[in-house]
């Protein structure tokens, strides 16, 4: 069978538009499963739930123990370690046996591993028994609920009735301040002169 010069032309035209279609398809698909991979990511980069003007609380035995509040909170439900995040900061308020609030820990931002139990706090953190006049100031807290432990390996400043302390690398303390240990330690005590009768 013979070809035309002008047959033969069409056909070598309609192979290249073939070849260019199946091409195109295929930078195209290359191009959806791309863009499905970024939106899978950032829908996992979401959270499952956010909630605003937050009060969160805490019990033992029936007992009010805690209240977390916070301006925003997002769950992070997906994640292989799930975490509560607050953005926006939160305020954590302890209370004794009687009901009466006696300390408290406050962030500018924070997160809640909830399945460990352990809070990281950061920027601006400050934790303070208010009945003791205890105060912890630092950049990074990490607050163990289930120990009932605060702690950090930044730079500390703790202010109590005997004066100022320093912890160049943090501190380890009860979340109640009732004892803690400061980690490259300095600081100024307070000394008062008693005059002799």
């Amino acid at each position: 069978m013979s070809y035309s010069h002008t047959t033969y032309h069409i056909l070598r035209q309609s192979l290249k538009a073939v070849s260019l279609l199946i091409l195109s398809g295929f930078i195209f698909s290359c191009k959806n499963d791309i863009e499905t991979i970024q939106a899978l990511t950032t829908e996992l980069d979401m959270p499952d739930f956010s909630a605003y003007n937050v009060e969160m609380t805490q019990t033992d035995s029936g007992r009010l123990t805690g209240k977390v509040f916070a301006p925003e909170v997002n769950q992070f439900v997906r994640k292989e370690d799930p975490y509560y995040e607050f953005p926006a900061g939160m305020r954590a308020v302890f209370y004794n046996r009687n009901g009466e609030a006696y300390s408290y820990i406050e962030a500018r931002y924070a997160i809640w591993y909830n399945k460990r139990q352990i809070w990281e706090a950061r920027n601006q953190v400050v934790a303070e028994n208010q009945r003791e006049g205890k105060k912890v100031e630092t950049e990074q807290m990490f607050w163990d609920q289930k120990e009932e432990r605060i702690y950090s390996d930044k730079f500390t400043r703790v202010t109590n009735a005997d004066g100022v302390f320093v912890g160049e690398n943090g501190f380890d303390a009860r979340q109640d301040l009732s004892s803690f240990r400061m980690n490259g330690y300095s600081g100024k005590i307070n000394i008062t002169e008693e005059t002799a009768p």
